[in-house]
């Protein structure tokens, strides 16, 4: 058997392995159920309502996830825009690339909005470091917060039979993100280090 074969048996066996305790935990993360992560990430995420005026508690109905996502992915795909529309002249391009055109940006950004990650440049040659880092990293990252925020929301509706009392989509968006892709971030981070 080659090492392709035993590569993808190996990462099936473990995919199968971490699939029931890491849903486990991703269940008792918007279940609001008390654990250790409380101690590490609360704080963070108690500043970061603070800053923003959000109150985490409030329940929303589905119009309100709706328009609560929808408003957060606008600002980002506005943000990414401007990024990749002014990259020629911002900071963190040492190789001197050009703004992306209109219509590659549109494309570009609104790919990465939702989590499609779509590129129509040529890697470094197209992208200066500073919208690699400040854009396109960052719309990876938070574009799954959201996708796992709207799972969490459709699985709680399904499970209450309600439209109406289905949490907050803030908090649920924050926890995603500090609790689940953070810490598995790492892990992968820590991994990746290893094999080097």
């Amino acid at each position: 058997m080659n090492n392709e074969v035993l590569s993808i048996i190996l990462f099936f066996l473990v995919t199968a392995a971490l699939s029931y305790p890491l849903g486990r935990y991703i269940a008792s993360v918007y279940a609001g159920e008390r654990s250790p992560a409380d101690r590490l990430f609360g704080g963070l995420e108690n500043l970061m309502f603070k800053w923003s005026g959000i109150d985490a508690r409030r329940e929303m109905r589905w119009q309100e996830h709706l328009k609560a996502m929808l408003s957060i992915n606008l600002v980002w795909f506005f943000w990414a825009m401007f990024v990749l529309l002014n990259q020629g002249w911002l900071p963190w391009n040492p190789d001197g690339n050009p703004s992306m055109t209109p219509d590659l940006a549109f494309n570009t950004a609104i790919s990465f909005v939702v989590n499609c990650n779509l590129q129509h440049y040529s890697g470094e040659t197209g992208a200066s470091y500073f919208s690699q880092v400040f854009a396109l990293m960052f719309l990876q990252f938070v574009s799954a917060g959201t996708g796992l925020a709207a799972g969490a929301l459709v699985f709680n509706a399904m499970r209450q039979r309600t439209a109406s009392q289905l949490g907050n989509f803030y908090n649920y968006f924050v926890k995603s993100c500090t609790r689940i892709l953070l810490p598995i971030s790492f892990v992968a981070a820590l991994f990746q280090i290893g094999r080097a």
